[in-house]
């Protein structure tokens, strides 16, 4: 897919209004491209004074792969219950359900000058704060470090963190992000920590937890 502008990227015609979306930005690209796809989008609108996630998947088809266009100003709390959502109707299809059909979010590559994807379909999210078990590491808005074991470290050092330990058992991997960071701060994170799937056996497990729980 060629590259169309760096804030600008969807202008979606419907009734004769032009729709935007503002996509997340990251240098790297994790997928180029994705084949047997349906977008779906999630628009940044307001009501009032208030912040609106507005979900259009009308285009979407079950045993498609799904492309989720997410305006990266929404903040998680809106964001996620829309995504767990949209998870749950693809998980639980029987008729049409294609187990190969994957789904990704999609950003812009500001270094490539392309569209750029990265698969998300075996995470599972939930909305709360997780048990003090397994190996937790919580992300806080609008900082580039992570809390984990009551040690705060930059999110680039998660790997050399955790190769740093021996564990005697690998414990599960947990992340967990306050739910009033944007959309587009989150996926940059995803990105840059990507390779911590390689150290479980599942994606690590999601959680969007209240700010002010987590000090």
């Amino acid at each position: 897919m060629k590259y169309i502008s760096l804030i600008v990227v969807f202008l979606l015609f419907s009734c004769g209004n032009k729709e935007e979306i503002l996509l997340p930005k990251s240098s790297h690209t994790i997928v180029g491209d994705v084949q047997d796809h349906s977008s779906i989008y999630i628009f940044f609108r307001t009501k009032d004074k208030d912040t609106v996630a507005e979900v259009n998947r009308k285009n979407s088809i079950i045993s498609t792969n799904w492309i989720l266009n997410i305006d990266k100003r929404l903040p998680l709390r809106l964001v996620m219950p829309e995504v767990i959502k949209l998870q749950t109707k693809k998980r639980e299809e029987v008729a049409h359900k294609n187990e190969l059909a994957e789904n990704y979010y999609a950003y812009a590559d500001t270094i490539g000058k392309n569209m750029a994807f990265i698969p998300f379909t075996n995470v599972y999210y939930k909305i709360e704060k997780p048990e003090k078990s397994g190996f937790i590491f919580y992300f806080k808005k609008g900082t580039n470090t992570v809390l984990v074991n009551n040690k705060t470290i930059k999110r680039t050092e998660i790997l050399s963190y955790i190769n740093s330990i021996d564990f005697a058992v690998m414990p599960e991997i947990i992340l967990a992000f306050d739910q009033n960071m944007p959309f587009g701060e989150y996926l940059q994170a995803k990105i840059e920590t990507r390779e911590i799937d390689s150290f479980t056996k599942e994606a690590p497990k999601e959680f969007i937890y209240e700010t002010g729980v987590v000090k």
